[in-house]
């Protein structure tokens, strides 16, 4: 059986850290354990010239990246935070 080299390591690493973050009640949890995985999906996808797959995953890593800017700013007014 042949090593599992760095690039693999990432690739492995972003589909658990996504898996892990869909079983997230807290929705601030699951925004970041969602980043993360996809920065690792952009990483894995550029290494290996899988450019769908970086592209689709920096525009989702960007929207959580919205979302978690969107929550930051509204923790303290419950009235903006249900939008």
């Amino acid at each position: 059986m042949e090593a599992v080299n760095t690039i693999e390591i990432i690739g492995y690493s972003a589909s658990v850290m996504v898996a892990i973050s869909l079983m997230m009640k807290d929705i601030i949890w699951l925004r970041c354990l969602n980043f993360t995985g996809c920065a690792l999906f952009v990483i894995y996808g550029a290494s290996i010239e899988a450019w769908p797959v970086a592209g689709m995953n920096a525009f989702v890593a960007c929207i959580n990246v919205y979302h978690l800017l969107k929550l930051y700013r509204n923790r303290n007014n419950p009235e903006l935070a249900s939008e």
